[in-house]
């Protein structure tokens, strides 16, 4: 309580500013738990930063309640002995940066926004330049009007047209009334021989967070090169299609199935459809690809 009434009588801003820096880890900003073993190298050197992938975008923007476009106005940045777990590269900054664009956010947000980033630093040890920089942030609200926590270390992503069409996109498949649910695993999978040879039919059931019915199928045909698609619902039928790369459904699939069929999966299969179950599930983990994340899911 004492902590409180001394934010909420503070002086002066740069005062609260000073307060909600130091305080960052207590109040429930990101910050480590306990300190990391620290690299040999900088993450992030001579201030560049890595290009995320669609994977690494996806991996912020399903978890992030908030994302907006935003331009740094204000970086302060916070001493060691406030800066617990900092991994070695890095710097930890209290920054504040002007709303521009909302991409989600349900109730708005405030024109400035308040928050803990861990800069990265160059060659020499100093911070990479951030003020006036146009970045997307990746967040969730806390309690206090303005103020904001990255739902990631790299939470703050360096802006660019094509990388906010990206995350327009992914946002707009996360709302919509179909949307993709999360992948938790595998379930049964079942197959059926056809009546002439190089014919049959596998069907691989998903396990959904939300518990909706998405199914895996491949289908073969003598002379023709086998088809695979997926299916939201109950029914399959001969229009379901593959995803598209780059597209939430692929994502789902690409980055959580796991490389081969369990046992577990064909357990009830007669040891013949079994192989060819596990068949044409490579088939479909070679068609979707790699699933391309470059980020640490932290």
């Amino acid at each position: 309580m004492r902590m409180i009434s001394s934010i909420a009588h503070a002086k002066s801003s740069t005062a609260r500013r000073l307060f909600f820096a130091a305080n960052a880890c207590i109040l429930g900003f990101y910050c480590p738990a306990t300190a990391q073993p620290a690299p040999e190298k900088p993450a992030i050197m001579a201030g560049s930063a890595p290009v995320l992938s669609y994977a690494d975008l996806a991996d912020l923007a399903t978890v992030a309640t908030v994302v907006v476009k935003a331009e740094i106005a204000d970086v302060m940045f916070l001493k060691p002995a406030q800066s617990a777990g900092l991994r070695q590269g890095f710097r930890r900054a209290y920054i504040r940066a002007k709303a521009v664009a909302l991409i989600r956010g349900e109730g708005g947000i405030a024109p400035m926004l308040s928050y803990i980033y861990d800069v990265p630093v160059d060659a020499r040890g100093k911070p990479i330049k951030l003020k006036k920089r146009a970045v997307l942030l990746f967040a969730r609200p806390t309690s206090r009007p303005g103020e904001i926590q990255l739902v990631a270390p790299d939470g703050q992503v360096n802006w660019s047209g094509e990388t906010e069409s990206v995350v327009r996109t992914l946002v707009s498949e996360l709302l919509a009334a179909k949307s993709p649910p999360k992948i938790l695993g595998l379930g049964d999978a079942f197959h059926v021989a056809g009546t002439v040879q190089g014919e049959g039919e596998t069907q691989i059931f998903l396990r959904t967070d939300s518990g909706e019915p998405v199914s895996l199928s491949v289908i073969r045909r003598p002379g023709q090169d086998a088809k695979w698609a997926v299916a939201l619902g109950e029914i399959v039928d001969e229009a379901a299609e593959s995803p598209n790369p780059g597209t939430l459904l692929w994502y789902r699939l690409a980055c959580s199935l796991p490389p081969s069929l369990p046992s577990s999966a064909v357990r009830t299969l007669a040891v013949t459809d079994a192989e060819a179950a596990r068949t044409d599930y490579q088939l479909i983990v070679e068609r979707l690809g790699p699933c391309g994340r470059t980020r640490a899911i932290r």
